[in-house]
Parts: structure tokens; C-alpha cells; sequence
């Protein structure tokens, strides 16, 4: 029986699971590969599933989905929108919604897996239908590596991916080089010395020392960097106090970092910790702060050759005129590591997902209003048709690109 992608794809959107919780969706998952006939591999790296599709002599073809969600509110407004909760990292119950389109990832690739399997008799070669944990904390593609993944499937020819992304359906993006930012996320953690809110002339005040540090670091980027040198340095998080009369002991701050460049991301995570220091002395702080490094996405660099073979085959599949260069993207991913502990290429690609009705002012300007939500929006609700039906058209067709006719 055909899987009915829809159908499915609207059963994970509204129970989506947390970073290595997803015990439901990968469940889904491995149950269509055995009923497809792949041989399934599943609790890799936590709940990583792969299901390798045989099918004699040639290339090894790795096509990855992430699976998982975020700890976000859905307003949608869909009627399969998620009223999921789960524990989050901090031990307390939060909302999750599939905002970064992770259920179109799963879906489109079990598409893709059905259709090579319905065309095995015109291809050769292995693919490995990889479904990964746990990409939003940056921990997933690691974590499937080190538990052994590449002792237990073979190590692919090429990686190849996607991700559905706020550009009309039926466009794809694919860049060359650099795609994709390197991301660093830390926690700084400021010491003060708490008292009366009445009398701060007996403290340290730790407020004051996270608003001044966090007005600080907005300079990193924009008196420390040449204008070639793009970074993005964003304070997300700012935790102090317990209530308004009194004068908090320490305060935390929590900040994103992207880069395109290791150089620049070596000198900007030494200018933090400088400003960091530097303020906490300024303030009188009574010991040094703390820079915790939380999660590390290395860049997202695309395979040049690679990447021409792919673009070459979608152009011809999709129109020529509908396969752009998105240019370098500040968001991050991990597929990278997969492809770098195998020594393999790897190219990934954007998969529209917007209305295609703009289509035309997309043409002509290359942008999208700005009201349109993007990924991590709570509003984020990607067109179900054409996008899936394009998303796994891609992947079949990237996929032949390597496999042996």
C-alpha cells in the first residue's frame, strides 16, 4: 500500500517531539522502511533509525531528514496544529510545534525511499535512508556518529539533503561553498552581590552588569569586524532576580553566534570573553564570570563539483529558472558531520515551501514580504502541496544523479 504523504505528513506536524525524544517518529518511521523492505536500523545515536535500500553493485547514496522539534507555541491556526508538551531541558513542562519543518523532511524522505524502491529496476547501488535526532541542539548527527553509525551501514558516496525553507514551492536553492553559518551557543553567567533594593550602594549589582555587558558585545560585530567579515551576535536570554525589591547575587546571559568564517568565529569568541571580563571588572564584580560553550554547528560547506552534478539535475527536472543561489544563510545545521566522518561530499539544498502564488514578485525581486513567517516562527505552516511533491522529486533525482543507471 502507497504511503498517503499527506496524511502522514500532517500526523507529525501535530505531534511533533523534542531533541532525542522523538521515540514516536522514528517508531513511524522505521515501520514504513520494513514495509518498504529496507533492512532498519534503529536507536542510533538515541532514536536515529537508517533503513538501507540494496540493490546491487554502485554508488552509496546517504539522503538525510532530521526529526525533530522546538519548544514553541504553534498560532497556526491549522486544524492538525500541535497541542504537544514535553519536558523540556530544564525539567519543566513546554509547548512543541515542528516550526523549522522537520515533518516535511521526514515525510519527503520516505516519499523519496517509496519511489526508488517502485524504480529499483532501472538504478544500482545502495541507499541509506538516514533519519536523525535532535538537530535543533546541534547534538544529533554527533551523537549517531559516535554510537557507531558507520560500523553499522556502510559509508556513503555522497550525503544529501534538504530543508524547507520560506521561498515559494517548486523553487530549490543550492550554494556552492559556505551555505550555511557556523553556530555557537553560550552561557555567560555574571557574580554580583545581592542586598536591598533600597540600598544598592551596598552591592553589586548584576542587573546592571548584564544590561552593560549585553550593550557591549552589540559592538563585536559592528566596530570590531571588517565589513567583509559577516558574523551575527544575538543575546537571546537575560535571567536575574526573584523579585523586585531585591538586588539579585548573580544574573545569566544566553547568546547566539553565527559566522562563515573559523577565523572570525575564533576572534569573536575571544572579543566576548575580553568584553565579558572586561565589565564584570569594571562593575566590581566579586568573582569572574563564566563563558560556557552549549552547542557547536560547524559550517555547512557544499561540495563545488558535488553541488554542479545535483543543481545540473534538478535544473533539468525543475526548470533551470527555478533552481537558485539562496547565497550564504545565517541559520545552521549538522548534516556537515555526517558527511565528514564518512570523507564524503556533501550537498544540501533549500526546499521552497511558501505559497506558490508568489512565484511572480519572488521572480522578479528576489525576496519575500515581510509578513511571510519563517522557520522558528510560531506562524511557521509550510504549503503542503506542492512542497512535498517537489521535495521528493528532488531527492529522487539528486539521488540518481550518483546511482548507477
Amino acid at each position: 500500500m502507497a504511503i498517503d504523504l499527506e496524511h502522514l505528513y500532517r500526523d507529525l506536524h501535530a505531534n511533533p517531539e523534542l531533541s532525542f525524544q522523538e521515540h514516536r517518529t522514528a517508531g513511524i518511521v522505521a515501520g514504513h522502511l520494513a514495509e518498504l523492505g529496507l533492512k532498519v536500523h534503529s536507536g542510533i545515536g538515541g532514536t536515529g533509525v537508517v533503513g538501507v535500500l540494496a540493490n546491487g553493485p554502485g554508488p552509496i547514496v546517504l539522503l538525510r531528514a532530521d526529526m525533530d522539534g522546538l519548544p514553541v507555541l504553534e498560532a497556526t491556526g491549522l486544524d492538525y496544529a500541535s497541542t504537544a508538551v514535553a519536558t523540556g531541558t530544564d525539567d519543566h513542562l513546554v509547548p512543541v510545534m515542528h516550526a523549522c519543518g522537520h515533518d516535511v523532511h521526514v515525510t519527503c524522505l520516505l516519499g523519496a525511499v517509496e519511489m526508488l524502491v517502485a524504480q529499483r529496476g532501472t538504478w544500482s547501488g545502495t541507499v541509506l535512508a538516514l533519519f536523525q535526532p535532535a538537530e535543533e541542539s546541534g547534538g544529533g548527527a554527533q551523537a549517531m556518529v559516535d554510537d557507531g553509525l558507520y560500523a553499522t551501514v556502510p559509508k556513503p558516496d555522497v550525503v544529501l539533503g534538504q530543508h524547507v525553507a520560506p521561498f515559494p514551492s517548486g523553487w530549490l536553492g543550492l550554494r556552492p561553498g559556505v551555505a550555511m553559518a557556523s553556530a555557537d551557543s553560550l552561557t555567560i553567567t555574571l557574580h554580583g552581590s545581592g542586598g536591598h533594593g533600597s540600598r544598592p550602594e551596598t552591592t553589586v549589582d548584576p542587573v546592571l552588569l548584564a544590561a552593560a555587558t549585553t550593550m557591549r558585545l552589540q559592538g563585536i560585530v559592528s566596530r570590531e569586524l571588517a565589513d567583509a567579515d559577516q558574523a551575527v551576535l544575538t543575546v537571546g536570554q537575560i535571567h536575574a532576580g526573584t523579585k523586585n525589591n531585591i538586588i539579585a547575587s548573580h544574573a545569566t546571559l544566553g547568546l547566539s553566534i553565527r559566522t562563515f568564517d573559523e577565523s572570525v568565529r575564533t576572534k569573536v569568541l575571544s572579543s566576548i570573553e575580553r568584553v565579558v571580563r572586561g565589565e564584570a571588572m569594571a562593575s566590581g564584580s566579586p568573582s569572574e564570570p563564566v563563558v560556557s560553550l552549549e552547542e557547536h554547528f560547524p559550517l555547512t560547506v557544499n561540495d563545488t563539483a558535488a553541488s554542479a552534478r545535483v543543481a545540473a539535475v534538478l535544473s533539468r527536472r525543475f526548470g533551470a529558472e527555478h533552481v537558485m543561489d539562496p547565497g550564504p544563510v545565517a541559520g545552521s545545521e549538522d548534516v556537515g558531520i555526517l558527511a565528514t566522518a564518512a570523507g564524503a561530499p556533501l550537498v544540501y539544498w533549500f526546499l521552497g515551501g511558501a505559497d506558490p502564488s508568489l512565484f511572480k514578485d519572488f521572480a522578479a525581486t528576489g525576496r519575500m514580504p515581510e509578513d511571510i513567517p519563517s522557520n522558528h516562527s510560531p506562524r511557521f505552516a509550510p504549503q503542503v502541496q506542492p512542497t512535498l511533491g517537489v521535495g521528493v522529486d528532488a531527492l529522487v533525482a539528486a539521488a540518481r544523479a550518483w546511482l548507477a543507471e
